[in-house]
This record gives C-alpha cells, sequence and structure tokens, in this order.
C-alpha cells in the first residue's frame, strides 16, 4: 500500500468510525429516517457549490439507472438502516457488525469478476469474520435478529457500492456521482419527511446530525473514491476492518457502552484481519500468479 493509499485508509477509518457514535446520538430524539435524510440534504447542499463551479454537475446524472442503484446501496439503504438499528443496539455493536463489508465485497469480487484473492488476504479476511462471529457467539447481551439483519443488508450495500463506481461510473467525475447520489437520496426521503418531522430540535442532536452530513459525507465520500483510485474498489472496503474499532472506542468511552469480552476478541480479530486484508507483502510461499491477482 502507497503512503497515499495508507493515508486515505486511516483518514477514512477514523471519519467512518465516528458516524456510529453520531447515529446513536442522534436517532435518541429524531426518527433514523429523519436523520438520514437531515444527513444526504445537509451533504448535497455543502457539496452542491463545489460541483456548480466545476461544470460538471450534471454529468453525475448523466446514467440514472446506475446513479439510484449506487444510491439505494451505498446510502439511502445502509444510512436508514443504521440508524434504525441503532435504536435497538449500541454503537459498538453497529460497527463491529459492518465489518462484514470486505468479506461481501470479496464475495462479489468473485462473482462479478472472478478475482483471486491470494493466501494473505483470505487470512485477513477470515480473521475479520471470525472477529464477528465471536462477537455475536460470545456477547453477554442479548441481541435481537431484525437489527442485525438490517446491518447486515448495510455491509452488503456498503460492499456493492464501490463496485458500481468502479465498474460502471467510473467514466463519471467523482464530486458529480457524489453529489447527484445526495440529491437523489434526498428526495427519495422527501415523501416520508413529513410523517416523522420532529417536534423539536435539540442541540445535541442536531449537532450529529450536522456533523454526520459534512464531515462524515461531504469530506468522507470524496477521500473514498480518492482511495478506491488507489487501491481498487474490492480493497477500499476495508476501511471497514479500521472503523468498528474506532467505534467501540467512542461507544464505551464516550457513551459508556459495556466492553465485554466478546467486544474485545472481536475487535482484536478485526484489527489482525485489516493488517492482513491491505498488506501488499505477500506471505512466504504464496505464488507470485496469486499475488498479483490479489493486488
Amino acid at each position: 500500500m502507497s503512503r497515499k493509499a495508507l493515508l486515505l485508509f486511516l483518514a477514512l477509518g477514523v471519519i467512518w468510525g465516528v458516524p456510529y457514535l453520531l447515529i446513536r446520538i442522534a436517532v435518541a430524539d429524531y426518527h433514523p429516517l429523519i436523520v438520514a435524510f437531515g444527513r444526504a440534504a445537509i451533504g448535497a447542499l455543502v457539496l452542491l457549490p463545489f460541483a456548480i463551479r466545476g461544470g460538471g454537475i450534471m454529468a453525475g446524472f448523466r446514467k440514472p439507472g446506475w446513479l439510484i442503484l449506487f444510491t439505494l446501496a451505498e446510502i439511502s439503504g445502509p444510512w436508514f438502516l443504521i440508524g434504525f438499528a441503532e435504536t435497538r443496539v449500541t454503537s459498538s455493536l453497529a460497527g463491529l457488525i459492518i465489518a462484514l463489508t470486505p468479506i461481501l465485497a470479496a464475495i462479489l469480487g468473485v462473482v462479478l469478476s472472478q478475482e483471486r484473492l491470494g493466501t494473505g488476504r483470505l487470512i485477513g479476511l477470515g480473521l475479520g469474520l471470525a472477529g464477528v462471529v465471536a462477537l455475536l457467539g460470545f456477547d453477554e447481551q442479548p441481541t435481537e435478529l431484525l437489527p442485525v439483519l438490517a446491518l447486515g443488508a448495510s455491509a452488503f450495500g456498503y460492499a456493492l457500492g464501490p463496485i458500481i463506481v468502479a465498474r460502471r461510473l467510473a467514466d463519471t467525475d467523482d464530486g458529480a456521482v457524489v453529489v447527484a447520489s445526495l440529491i437523489v437520496a434526498s428526495v427519495l426521503y422527501l415523501p416520508f419527511v413529513p410523517a416523522y418531522w420532529p417536534a423539536r430540535f435539540p442541540l445535541d442532536a442536531s449537532l450529529a446530525v450536522l456533523a454526520l452530513a459534512i464531515i462524515c459525507t461531504a469530506l468522507a465520500f470524496q477521500l473514498l473514491f480518492a482511495l478506491i483510485a488507489e487501491v481498487g474498489a474490492s480493497r477500499a472496503t476495508v476501511i471497514a476492518y479500521l472503523n468498528p474499532a474506532v467505534a467501540v472506542l467512542l461507544g464505551v468511552s464516550i457513551l459508556g457502552e459495556p466492553f465485554s469480552f466478546a467486544l474485545l476478541l472481536g475487535f482484536a480479530l478485526i484489527v489482525a484481519g485489516s493488517y492482513f486484508s491491505t498488506a501488499r507483502k505477500p506471505l512466504d510461499g504464496e505464488p507470485a500468479e496469486t499475488r498479483a491477482a490479489a493486488e
């Protein structure tokens, strides 16, 4: 991994570990749909002037079908589903379950592109999956099935989104795609907004939504597309291994969420999986052709 890719990886790992904390704070006062709508609409408003100045805003709508599919997979679906899940589970648990994203991305890569993963990355993905299994299998707190399924569906969407960008939207300006998808997401949420519009606007929840929109959306998507350009769509999703580590640390230290043995074990396995999944140097004995395919 190049120095630029490493910096992008670390920055996104931190920035996209923060949303679980912010979502947990926001959904305490706002309906998950309002949180998702606010994040998309404000994010679009922040980025729109830059897109207009660049003259490429309409380019984002040139492939409406793929744009809508990307929006559903990467924005509309996950943002609502994660918010819904966090009304029932801790932010730490939500962050760790999203660690399924690289495993699902690897599976999609094999199915769609006949990619070969290589021994090192397979070990990394296996460790990450083991972390999720340990989390769900040994956690002392009872976990509802529905929020876990919602988080699993979100992980699938996050795995599919970068692949759509790389395969179908690669010839479109990144900024235009981001703004167009945020506009589409806002429109998709809009018909449901009046039914859940809040009667009051608490400061902490409102600031959480603003941070989600400006830092975790407007800034983060720019970093994501830069990372995809450096390492590819499938490997870019490995940031989901670092995100949960940040989510756990924030959830425990700021929200006072319990730090169980399951969280500790899952945390350790996920960090190890992150290392092996992103390392360019092959394991001893790995064939050169396998290394080339993995990279």
